[in-house]
């Protein structure tokens, strides 16, 4: 077996009951809460929406014993989390990425591999594994989505969003060649896509209608208030590398569906579109929904000619998809089974050359979001783990002064990377700092840090941020944007 990267800094775990290398703001890190409160929160989500299912059911369906049997081990989970219960083995299920968690929890002390102790990167990735194979091991039950109808209602809720950005690119596509004598203007898709993060249902389990729209909100205005809350911008270093590019591939690792898949098609309608830079958008992992035109909504005619214009480019290839849409949940995807594992991304050089290889053809590679459930399948988070920002670094203790090259470990210098990330846990390694339109004046970074004369952070602001906002850390409505050149 491959050997596995060390990151320096220890990593996250749910024993850290305080927010490392800060003053506490709230009594408990990200990774505690999520055991405490999180996970719970979504296994009990999940529990209802199987009780809906299964009131629909008549008294002799097949499917419900099946059903019945996995809300009494959902229950049985959520009892075992709480009582710092041993991570058993996965079972033989048939799917993928089986031996890779077993095979850790083999080589784990008893003692270090409980709920409460194991490191939260395993542990969530875990929990979406082990979910997989409650469906799996069924005969009725085993392509269920147990957040379909969170994620339906999510992206209803989006509706306006959804309206108003068709409206947008489809006016980049009208003036594309008024775009090309100012390459300024069109930043705003990538701010978009960044935004769209901000709507993942696993993390903000509190979010509400208010909020949620707050931070869907598209316009100049709202683009400019959203931009106080970008912590870290390397957007211009990410535009001048697309500039360089001629007919080139962009590669997006898919973060999340609803909203968030949406904005990551928006971006990649304008690449292809709009500019001569980018001729094909790859995705890593499928959008089974974007071959269903239920997906689009058709009521009005500028999602209809959204809608037509990016199943032309599926059909001529200008989108690609990285495994193909009928995969079925669970199923062995070859190289793009890494992105389901709990490996960090720091792995991914020596636990997959070929998928390395493969994101080596992109001009760049763009990360989305968090840490997120996902199976292989973009569409359905109940299933096995995906990462994005925490992966990329490990989700370690990185001191604040730490650049994001360094704690990219093996990954660096690899192909040119961004990382769009709004802030939902407490892993947020460099110096961070906030930039306020118009005079990009800094005024934030992360209490604690050692941040040198050169960031330009003026006394008091970081303890004026923590405040202001003490849930800035963890309420996904701050944001970084992190580009890695490449380098060999």
């Amino acid at each position: 077996m491959a050997q596995l990267y060390k990151p320096p800094a220890e990593r996250y775990s749910p024993q850290d009951k305080d927010s490392y290398n800060t003053r506490p703001i709230t009594d408990s890190s990200f990774s505690y809460s999520t055991v405490v409160r999180r996970w719970p929160v979504i296994l009990t989500n999940i529990v209802s929406t199987i009780t809906d299912e299964i009131h629909k059911l008549s008294p002799d369906d097949p499917k419900l014993p099946e059903g019945k049997k996995i809300i009494s081990q959902l229950s049985a989970l959520k009892h075992a989390m709480g009582r710092n219960a041993v991570l058993e083995p996965i079972p033989d299920d048939g799917n993928a990425n089986r031996a890779c968690y077993n095979d850790a929890l083999a080589e784990t002390p008893e003692d270090e591999k409980r709920w409460f102790t194991m490191n939260w990167l395993f542990a969530e990735c875990y929990l979406y594994r082990l979910l997989r194979s409650l469906f799996a091991l069924t005969q009725h039950w085993q392509q269920y989505d147990p957040f379909f109808t969170s994620k339906v209602e999510t992206y209803r809720s989006s509706s306006l969003a959804i309206g108003q950005l068709a409206g947008v690119v489809n006016g980049f596509v009208d003036k594309k060649d008024e775009l090309q004598k100012d390459w300024d203007k069109p930043k705003s898709p990538m701010e978009t896509d960044l935004w769209g993060n901000a709507t993942d249902l696993s993390l903000l389990v509190d979010l509400n209608y208010a909020d949620l729209q707050k931070l869907q909100a598209i316009g100049a205005a709202a683009q400019a208030e959203q931009a106080k809350h970008v912590l870290r911008d390397d957007l211009t270093k990410v535009w001048d590398v697309l500039k360089g590019m001629k007919d080139g591939r962009v590669d997006i690792v898919l973060d999340n569906a609803g909203f968030e898949l949406y904005t990551d098609l928006v971006l990649a309608d304008f690449l292809v579109s709009c500019t001569p830079f980018v001729s094909q958008v790859v995705f890593q992992w499928t959008i089974a929904t974007l071959a269903d035109e239920s997906f689009f909504p058709d009521e009005k005619e500028e999602l209809k000619r959204l809608s037509d214009r990016w199943m032309g480019h599926l059909t001529a290839g200008r989108f690609k998809l990285s495994i193909p849409p009928t995969t079925p949940l669970g199923a062995d995807a070859g190289a793009a089974n890494f992105w389901t594992t709990q490996y960090a991304y720091q792995d991914l050089p020596a636990m997959d050359p070929a998928l390395l290889a493969e994101l080596q053809k992109a001009g760049l590679v763009l990360f989305k979001g968090d840490l997120n459930a996902r199976q292989p399948r973009n569409d359905d988070p109940g299933d096995e783990a995906d990462a994005s920002y925490r992966k990329l670094i490990g989700d370690a203790k990185w001191p604040t002064t730490t650049p994001f090259e360094e704690a990219l470990g093996p990954l660096n210098g690899k192909f040119n990377l961004v990382s769009l990330r709004t802030n939902k846990a407490d892993t947020m390694p460099r110096r961070y700092i906030a930039e306020w339109p118009p005079h990009a004046r800094i005024v934030a970074a992360l209490p604690g840090s050692q941040l040198t004369s050169s960031c330009g952070l003026q006394p008091g602001v970081a303890e004026r941020l923590d405040k202001e906002a003490p849930d800035w850390r963890t309420s996904g409505k701050f944001a970084v944007i992190s580009f890695a050149p490449k380098t060999a």
